[in-house]
């Protein structure tokens, strides 16, 4: 699928908007968070945050491997 976007103006500041049925496929609504990632071909538009996916990974396994020294300092 292929939108094509306009810049327009919102305020001071400009902006896109989105068609509804855009929205439906990344299931996202008013007052949610978009990332923009460029890409070589371009950029990526998307409801998820491959960096905050991969820090949690990290952070889930750090817990695993240490969790007797977390609990420790847990109290």
């Amino acid at each position: 699928m292929t939108a094509k976007l306009k810049i327009t103006s919102i305020g001071n500041s400009a902006g896109v908007i989105l068609p509804k049925e855009v929205l439906e496929k990344l299931r996202v609504g008013k007052g949610d968070t978009l990332f923009l990632t460029e890409t070589p071909t371009g950029y990526s538009v998307s409801a998820f945050d491959e960096e905050f996916a991969l820090q949690m990974q990290l952070a889930e396994q750090i817990m695993r491997e240490d969790r007797d020294v977390l609990h420790q300092l847990a109290q």
